[in-house]
């Protein structure tokens, strides 16, 4: 195994490492609220279930999303 081969296996693991990272940290633990912390309505029980920790509706999370990526 030469110098090169040693960066990209560092590389991968860094890559690998980042990549764990960013996905725990988006996906928030504990309950689902009932109500959108933003609009007030009511979450819908099926959201809760597939995206545990929200607490945003639909509508809201596109929102935040888009004001995050800078598009509102």
């Amino acid at each position: 195994m030469d110098e090169f081969d040693r960066a990209q296996e560092l590389e991968a693991l860094h890559l690998a490492a980042s990549l764990a990272a960013q996905t725990a940290a988006s996906r928030p633990l504990g309950a689902s609220l009932a109500q959108c912390d933003d609009c007030g309505e009511p979450i819908p029980e099926a959201r809760r279930q597939a995206a545990p920790g929200c607490t945003r509706c639909m509508d809201c999370q596109d929102r935040a999303e888009q004001r995050k990526r800078g598009g509102l």
